[in-house]
């Protein structure tokens, strides 16, 4: 074979494949581009553009005295397209004209790096060709005022490359008042707790979407191609601001003082169950108290003796006792099939269930059932039931505990069960189910169902109206009610009461202590294990009664004091003291009949404002002599003797100012050219220079109140 010709028949031949291939190709780019080009164009179309979502402005919460609890304030994010037009033609030059003054502008605005750092960030970026550059981001709308009117920026969009997405950032402007039960709402709306989560379909609105195109690595809008967001609906909640800030300071003064691991304080309208306030208060490792948890509402305990007015009801109702029905306490401890009650106050004999029930004897109450019910342990347990503490409250709020009740076909219904529940042991219920009840008591055996909200707003109208919704028309027959509002009374009034020390002399109010013994970190009972529970609920006025209240508070090792009527008492009772002055019709004084006072008083002041006081307080008032500008009154009594206060008016004279408010004191004193130091609250009881002492012009004055 020749050798030639044989190589050049392989040659001929790889040049015909090469060129039948690269015909091949040729023809198919020709086809693809002709033929398949419109299928092809809207194929890369779909991978470079999409819609997203936008969310809509959320609605904000509020209380009912119309303040903002919760809200959306917009924040403005801050991107540039480096590969913008207005910043590449001409070889950049509207860029570096302005990238100095843009670079100061940023330094003197933000403060977070100096000019040459911010230039040398553009200078990379554009060097990069960035087509959608994250410059800053959550700029405040004043900040964003500012920045419009930045160099280049001023310019608008297509010039300067400058993209601006606005966005809601969710506050609270109370901060940490009812923070808690209003809530936070997170990006996760899975994560949100509160009315933020239990509304949260309501105040989202409806998500908008925008029209996105990929471009250099990321995302850029397209202009004009938008789905607007329909915005969130606002709440109008049933929370008062001023007895939410009352309740939290109240339990805060309480818990920080004793060192208590966590509380909480809910007041209800009597009439309508609307919750007017819920505080919610857990030390942190620091040592400071937050809302970190609902106590309230979120968390189920063994309630202790506040549960004794739920046996107490059941006992009467079925007329098993009345309230002058002898019942011996066993001095104060006494065994159950093998278990030992203890009161807390021992020594006790022979008294009535009214006193038992003032005095909160274990005894009394875990014999009186264990007695009548132990044989009939569903009839006690039906009190319960109608009583709904084995049902939800039905509150609108998201992660409300449910009870644990115990029924009798239950296998951990034992012999001890009805004894240790009648004193508020093996069950497990949260604050809020027990003021149900004592809030039922209080509004003549009505149980209202609980609720947060009033109302569901769009543009300032009202689009959806909650009303009060009454769970159970009658809890118990009258008779039976008169009797359990009288021993909660006898608690506050009575002589040996719980709370007697608590007991007011310008309102009457009635309620039940309790004090539970809890397991610490779930690690039983055994000495040095257990701490208390705290509790006290009541309603007040008691002729009229207005607000319901449950204070419930956790103690720990280190917390000095541990009964319900020292630790939770109090609490209610500044709360009650507050909404009773501020919140319920002030009653005249006249009709207060005031304990005699032999306590003898010096008030000093003008005589317009004395004869004010006086007249106001209904005091039997002298007449004051003279027509002198300031006048001294003497108050023994009840009677007051008014006296001008000639020697106030003498010139280069040190005046007695003891008696007077710090107001008119500092008036007097400067207008004499003294200097006054001041130390102490009240009115003045002492003052450094006598009274007639030559005044020296500059020369200093104490002045201690008291």
């Amino acid at each position: 074979m020749d050798i030639k010709k044989d190589i050049l028949w392989r040659v001929h031949l790889c040049f015909l494949l090469i060129m039948a291939f690269g015909i091949f190709v040729l023809g198919r780019a020709i086809y693809i581009q002709r033929v398949q080009g419109d299928y092809w164009k809207a194929m890369a179309s779909k991978q470079h553009l999409k819609y997203m979502d936008v969310d809509a402005e959320r609605g904000s919460i509020y209380s009912e005295d119309g303040n903002m609890l919760s809200t959306s304030i917009p924040v403005f994010d801050i991107y540039i397209d480096f590969g913008a037009d207005g910043l590449r033609e001409k070889n950049g030059k509207r860029f570096y004209k302005y990238v100095d003054s843009l670079s100061n502008s940023f330094a003197n605005l933000f403060k977070d790096q100096d000019a040459k750092a911010y230039k040398k960030m553009f200078l990379l970026a554009y060097k990069q060709n960035r087509r959608y550059y994250a410059v800053k981001k959550k700029i405040s709308f004043e900040e964003f005022q500012a920045f419009r009117e930045f160099p280049l920026v001023n310019q608008g969009r297509n010039k300067s490359g400058v993209i601006v997405e606005v966005r809601d950032n969710r506050v609270n402007p109370y901060v940490l008042l009812a923070n808690r039960t209003i809530g936070l709402s997170r990006g996760d709306t899975s994560r949100n707790v509160g009315l933020e989560r239990s509304y949260d379909s309501v105040l989202k609105g409806q998500t908008g979407k925008r029209l996105m195109r990929y471009t250099a690595g990321t995302y850029i809008p397209v202009d004009g191609a938008e789905i607007s967001p329909e915005n969130g609906k606002d709440i109008i909640t049933t929370i008062d601001t001023y007895i939410q800030d009352v309740a939290e300071n109240a339990l805060l003064k309480m818990m920080a003082s004793n060192n208590s691991l966590h509380g909480t304080c809910i007041v209800m309208e009597v009439s309508t169950g609307k919750i007017k306030a819920i505080a919610n208060l857990g030390r942190r490792p620091d040592g400071d108290y937050l809302e970190d948890y609902n106590y309230g509402l979120g968390r189920s305990t063994e309630p202790g003796s506040v549960f004794k007015l739920a046996t107490l009801l059941s006992l009467l109702e079925d007329k098993y006792v009345d309230t002058n029905t002898i019942v011996n306490c066993e001095n104060g401890e006494k065994v159950f099939y093998g278990l030992r009650i203890r009161d807390s106050h021992h020594g006790t004999g022979s008294i009535t269930v009214k006193e038992a029930f003032a005095q909160s004897s274990n005894v009394a109450f875990a014999k009186l059932a264990d007695e009548y019910y132990s044989a009939r342990p569903n009839q006690f347990y039906q009190h319960l039931h109608r009583l709904r503490l084995d049902t939800i409250t039905g509150v609108d709020i998201v992660g409300a505990a449910a009870p644990l009740v115990k029924k009798p076909s239950s296998k951990y219904w034992t012999k001890t069960t009805i004894p240790f529940m009648a004193h508020g042991y093996e069950e497990l219920l949260t604050p809020l189910h027990l003021l149900m009840v004592y809030n039922a008591v209080a509004n003549g055996g009505k149980m209202m169902k609980p609720y947060l909200v009033n109302s569901i707003n769009e543009m300032g109208q009202p689009i959806e109206s909650f009303s009060p919704h009454v769970l159970v028309d009658k809890i118990c027959s009258d008779e039976t009610l008169g009797k359990l509002r009288g021993c909660m009374l006898q608690v506050v009034e009575g002589a040996h009461g719980t709370a007697h020390a608590l007991q007011s002399n310008i309102y009457r109010f009635a309620g039940k202590t309790g004090t539970a013994v809890t397991a610490m970190d779930n690690r039983g009972y055994n000495k040095g294990n257990k701490i208390y529970q705290s509790a006290f609920m009541g309603f007040f006025p008691y002729e009229n009664p207005k607000y319901s209240i449950a204070v419930v508070i956790q103690n720990g090792n280190e917390s000095k004091l541990a009964y319900g009527g020292v630790v939770s008492g109090p609490v209610f009772r500044e709360v009650a003291d507050k909404l009773y002055s501020y919140k319920i019709e002030r009653e005249p004084v006249k009709k207060f009949v005031a304990a005699n006072d032999s306590s003898f008083y010096k008030i000093n002041g003008t005589r317009k404002d004395l004869n004010n006081i006086f007249s106001y307080l209904r005091y039997n008032e002298s007449p004051s002599e003279g027509k002198a500008l300031w006048n001294y009154s003497f108050i023994k009594n009840g009677n007051a003797q008014v006296f001008a206060e000639d020697s106030l008016s003498i010139k280069n004279r040190v005046p007695n100012v003891t008696g007077m408010g710090l107001k008119d004191a500092v008036y007097l004193l400067e207008n004499l050219g003294l200097k006054v130091l001041v130390s102490g609250t009240g009115k003045v009881i002492y003052q450094s220079l006598a009274q007639n002492t030559g005044i020296n012009k500059g020369e200093s004055i104490k002045l201690q109140l008291n």
